[in-house]
């Protein structure tokens, strides 16, 4: 196996690893961890955000809670298909084998930390989770599909 699938293999364990740690969190301590990526989300897009209450900045960051959690699981999956993509494609792996062997292992992960979940206080396993991780995953590695290609064509053009 060449170095560069070697490193991509290593950094999908560590993500998976990162995911798995994450998971393991009990419901509470992932719910101030959403609390505060709404907080960021606030402080970054919202003009004036640091001139609100500590009231409206709570309220602002539980308003937009469920979509960042989502936000958050398919970023994660698509970091960890992509990650997986690495580890697979080779200078003679197909268009279609870079993208359903990497979804394969993502969509499978999304299952088993679901399952994970089931057993951590607080948290449970869902399969909108699975279905969401997924497509997460599938979005990233058509966006480096998309990229192959037009690299691939751009190549081609100036030659």
């Amino acid at each position: 196996m060449e170095m560069r699938r070697k490193i991509f293999l290593i950094l999908m364990v560590a993500w998976m690893t990162m995911i798995f740690l994450f998971s393991a969190r009990s419901g509470d301590l992932s719910a101030e961890d959403s609390a505060h990526a709404g907080m960021m989300v606030g402080r970054i897009f919202v003009p004036g955000f640091e001139q609100w209450s500590e009231q409206e900045k709570l309220e602002f960051a539980e308003k937009i809670d469920h979509p960042v959690r989502k936000t958050a699981h398919a970023s994660e999956y698509a970091v960890l298909a992509l990650l997986a993509a690495g580890a697979v494609i080779g200078k003679k792996t197909t268009l279609r084998a870079g993208i359903l062997v990497p979804l394969a292992v993502a969509a499978a992960y999304a299952a088993t930390d679901e399952i994970h979940q089931l057993f951590v206080d607080g948290r449970s396993g869902q399969i909108s989770d699975v279905l969401l991780d997924s497509a997460g995953a599938l979005t990233g590695l058509l966006l480096l599909a998309g990229i192959r290609i037009w690299l691939r064509r751009r190549k081609t053009y100036r030659e």
